[in-house]
């Protein structure tokens, strides 16, 4: 019987080092329409890696099929008070906190800061951890489910 090897030839040579350098995906700025307008992106292999570097790309994909206008538009909460915290932002902080990999409300706060991803997503603001938790439960029972 024949076995299977994972890695029947080994490990594949090294590059010489004159030969390995940082790859970059695209030379140039890359133009991205997001919510707040067009950003054009541009790698820099020296420079420091941020987690959501690759965020503008997502909100353009959101953008562009209409998927969070959509799960915005259809959210189940209907506020009265003049105080209460606009739709989009409650969701796109909830967005955001999720894609930082938060899952706690009280990690939420880590995302207030955040006011470059949030533009690029249309937001007015981002608002606090009380205001999610607060619209999550004011969600109308029977439609939060199909919702979700």
């Amino acid at each position: 019987m024949n076995e299977l090897s994972v890695h029947p030839l080994g490990a594949a040579p090294k590059a010489p080092e004159s030969k390995c350098r940082a790859r970059v995906p695209a030379e140039g700025p890359v133009a991205v329409d997001t919510f707040g307008g067009r950003v054009h992106v541009e790698w820099d292999p020296s420079a420091a890696v941020t987690p959501l570097g690759q965020l503008a790309f997502f909100i353009e994909f959101l953008k562009v099929s209409g998927l969070f206008d959509a799960w915005v538009e259809e959210f189940p909460v209907r506020w009265t008070s003049n105080n209460a915290p606009n739709k989009r932002d409650v969701l796109g902080t909830s967005l955001l906190s999720m894609l930082c990999g938060h899952w706690r409300y009280a990690h939420i706060s880590a995302v207030r800061g955040d006011q470059v991803n949030a533009e690029l997503l249309g937001l007015e603001k981002v608002v606090s951890e009380d205001s999610v938790r607060g619209a999550l439960l004011k969600m109308e029972e029977p439609a939060a489910p199909a919702w979700l």
